[in-house]
């Protein structure tokens, strides 16, 4: 996926609706790619896609870069992306793609600064480059919406994980333990009083061909609970890692990981997705937060202390 750019060296379920898309049709492994139903007699007639073509043409894991590759092709560590992609316009390009880049709300591990998105015209030309020579060049604009609102749907959930668990797994009990939704309630002054951190974005990769063992669980259920655990596969996944500034002052570096799953179109015909957003579970802590959080909503509304809050 095209998620941020560097030019130079330095649950389940959530839905998200982004803006409205056309009918074009985006390479398979892109967010965008679930959305209106398209004609499908207006589609040219073409083999399925094979692994390699599955994943977003920008920011998707690329082979390592070969000896004769020049220094514009190589990719950067940090994104997987080339660190040079043009901003010219490609060779018979009709529609005027703008070069102007957005900045997230992203906080970068590298820098003073926030990770910036692809171009429009950066979008396009990558996609070229991957191949993606037929898709129509008056859908890259949001296609490119598209992609930086998912990223911000995923920050708003890592960020929800860390002021949680960033200052430790006592915290974040308390923190878990009235439930989802009285915490998102007072997240906010909660991080305020508390003098919580912001994480920072170090570096991050798409790994399209990657199913992770919680969506093949998944899976698993709907071939056996098919009314209950409807739905396919994500058509993406992404590893961020992320900075954590722990209440002792020190850094820790956290994994996360992304699914992406598509769900039917609302009414309108604007697509819905849905992200996944967990920390992997490397150290037994971080499967102790994902313990906690879990359980401690469970705990919650199966004990009834919401309905004796409220009454």
């Amino acid at each position: 996926m095209g998620w941020f750019w560097v030019d130079s060296p330095r649950s389940i379920n959530k839905p998200l609706h982004p803006v409205r898309t056309s009918n074009a049709t985006p390479p398979p492994g892109c967010p965008m790619h679930a959305g209106p139903p398209t004609n499908p007699a207006s589609l040219p007639n073409k083999p399925p896609p094979t692994p390699s073509q599955r994943s977003c043409p920008v920011g998707a894991r690329d082979a390592p870069p070969s000896s004769t590759d020049t220094p514009r092709h190589r990719l950067n560590p940090l994104n997987y992306i080339p660190s040079n992609l043009s901003q010219s316009r490609a060779k018979r390009q009709t529609v005027n793609l703008p070069t102007e880049r957005e900045m997230s709300s992203i906080p970068r591990g590298d820098a003073d600064s926030n990770w910036e998105y692809p171009s429009p015209q950066q979008m396009y030309n990558a996609m070229l480059r991957k191949g993606y020579d037929d898709t129509p060049e008056d859908a890259v604009e949001t296609m490119v919406a598209v992609h930086n609102f998912l990223n911000e749907g995923a920050w708003v959930e890592i960020v929800d994980w860390e002021r949680r668990f960033s200052r430790g797994l006592s915290h974040g009990w308390r923190a878990c333990i009235r439930g989802e939704e009285a915490f998102r309630e007072n997240a906010n002054e909660l991080a305020r009083a508390e003098d919580i951190v912001p994480p920072r974005l170090l570096r991050f990769q798409g790994r399209p061909n990657d199913v992770t063992p919680k969506a093949k669980i998944m899976d698993i259920l709907r071939t056996v609970y098919p009314a209950r655990f409807g739905g396919e596969l994500p058509f993406d996944r992404h590893d961020w890692l992320v900075q954590r500034r722990t209440v002792e002052g020190l850094t820790k570096e956290v994994r996360y990981v992304i699914d992406y799953y598509s769900g039917a179109p609302e009414p309108t015909g604007e697509p819905v997705f849905y992200l996944d957003v967990r920390p992997a579970v490397d150290t037994p802590s971080a499967a102790a937060e994902r313990l906690i959080r879990w359980g401690g909503d469970i705990w919650y509304r199966g004990t009834g202390a919401a309905v004796r809050e409220k009454g």
